[in-house]
């Protein structure tokens, strides 16, 4: 299984912000408003027309959305930038969850009456495919003075300022910690409201954060531990849709949980079509938890497929050792194997995820591509 640091995974400790750097980037951005107000007013411009568009969606149009308006409602989210082909992301949320399950779990997270804890956790339990980026985006621009916006660029600002046990997985995004983030994300907008910034929302928090805290300020530490859960599927879940969204960066057709032969259903699969070669397979098994055994017996079962041409394994480093050693004993198994430290494969989706959003910003590449 992925070993897990000691730990209970409590957002405690998450109130450790140093408000004195706080005060000198703020008094900062606020000079810059003054030298360049155009771009400023632009800036609150786009909050605004961005905040009216998500509040136009309100409990009962969300509920009667077309798969159109839901493409439209998706691909607007500032998450979406990574993507090139959005039609390809937000036609597998629909497909994953169904439309009608869809509309029913957002209308309940962005207008119900239970604490956001709560929505929160629900929604997260039932959409696939929507990570905290997206959740939070849409959250905050429907309710800019209550949620903020959770993602790479914050957790680089908030650990800049040096708050504590961030969150590092998907997974440890908890409706508890997202609330708490929220409330380090008011002590940012209480400051810029005492710096008199003419918008003090937890949406221009975002553009404050973006403009003064996240460009290489320092380094990002004081990640939350990992918990150790008696099922750690969540973490499993999160490096496979991890392995596939690689997979699309890198121009493979990737897919979950696919059978490549009889009885071997893998976690992910990248497909390529080479010229004369046909079909081309990467196939890589997460090991979560449960016998190496199994995985192995999977993994041999996907080489009878002709079109696999790798086989990566997934795991933390003290697990790939097991592997390997059980691997050792099987030939056909050991020299064709490779493995991949799931630390690693966070780091890769992390970098190509800045490299994305850069190219896919600038509009390097057509939206329809």
């Amino acid at each position: 299984m992925l070993e897990a640091n000691k730990g209970n995974g409590s957002a405690e400790g998450t109130h450790q912000m140093n408000i004195d750097r706080l005060k000198k980037h703020v008094k900062d951005y606020a000079g810059k408003i003054k030298g360049n107000s155009e771009q400023y007013q632009r800036d609150i411009l786009q909050r605004k027309e961005q905040c009216t568009f998500y509040q136009s969606f309100t409990k009962e149009k969300i509920q009667d959305m077309s798969e159109l308006e839901i493409y439209e409602y998706l691909r607007s989210l500032w998450a979406m930038l990574m993507w090139g082909n959005k039609h390809y992301v937000v036609d597998k949320i629909v497909e994953e969850n169904g439309a009608s399950q869809f509309r029913t779990a957002l209308s309940d997270l962005v207008w119900g009456s239970d604490d956001i804890v709560k929505r929160w956790d629900n929604f997260r339990k039932k959409i696939k495919g929507m990570g905290p980026a997206m959740t939070s985006e849409i959250l905050c621009k429907t309710h800019p003075e209550e949620f903020m916006i959770w993602n790479r660029r914050a957790k680089e600002g908030l650990s800049y300022l040096g708050v504590e046990r961030l969150p590092r997985y998907d997974y440890q995004v908890t409706g508890e910690m997202y609330k708490r983030l929220c409330t380090e994300a008011r002590k940012i907008a209480k400051e810029l409201q005492v710096a008199k910034v003419p918008d003090a929302s937890l949406l221009a928090v975002d553009y404050f954060i973006w403009s003064e805290l996240s460009s290489g300020q320092g380094p990002i530490d004081g990640d939350l531990p990992t918990p150790d859960p008696p099922d750690l599927s969540f973490v499993h879940d999160e490096i496979r849709d991890k392995l596939r969204d690689i997979g699309e960066w890198l121009g493979f057709s990737a897919k979950t949980e696919q059978m490549v032969s009889a009885g071997a259903k893998v976690d992910t699969v990248w497909e390529a079509t080479i010229g004369n070669m046909g079909r081309v397979i990467y196939v890589f098994e997460v090991q979560a938890k449960g016998s190496i055994d199994g995985l192995m017996i999977n993994l041999l079962k996907s080489l009878k497929n002709p079109a696999v041409q790798g086989i990566v394994a997934v795991s933390d480093s003290a697990q790939l050792e097991k592997i390997k050693k059980h691997a050792s004993d099987l030939k056909e198994l050991s020299s064709e194997l490779k493995y991949w430290d799931y630390e690693e494969v966070v780091k890769t989706h992390e970098s190509l995820q800045l490299v994305y959003e850069t190219i896919n910003k600038i509009g390097l590449v057509p939206q329809s591509f």
